[in-house]
């Protein structure tokens, strides 16, 4: 790892973990699982503690309903231990795509490619 990396981490979190939630993970972190988008779950030896080292971008919508659960201790169980049983109408995880080109955009939105043509409305000439 180059050095502005390491500097780098030392500063932000968006990224990736900061030098110190690593050193407190490998100190007194016991990994609990990891979910299908490679985020890690850990939690300390007396449980006071549940964390999340995400891989990739840090986004809190990246996360499971199931290990949401966990984490805010919804119920004591991680899902690596026991899944829990979805329903068949629940649909699978989506990531927030707020500010993204993948968002929602409703009819007559201006960040449409090709806006709706509007017939209820006609626009006013001065003569």
């Amino acid at each position: 790892m180059s050095i502005f990396k390491t500097l780098l981490r030392a500063v932000t979190w968006w990224d990736s973990q900061t030098i110190g939630t690593q050193l407190f993970t490998w100190r007194k972190g016991l990994r609990v699982g990891s979910d299908d988008q490679g985020n890690v779950y850990y939690h300390t030896a007396d449980d006071k503690r549940r964390w999340v080292i995400f891989n990739g971008e840090c986004e809190a919508s990246r996360i499971s309903p199931d290990w949401h659960g966990w984490l805010h201790r919804t119920w004591n169980d991680p899902p690596s231990d026991v899944p829990l049983r979805h329903q068949l109408w629940e649909k699978p995880h989506q990531a927030n795509l707020t500010g993204s080109s993948a968002a929602y955009a409703p009819t007559g939105s201006l960040r449409l490619a090709v806006p709706a043509q509007r017939k209820d409305y006609e626009a006013w000439t001065p003569e």
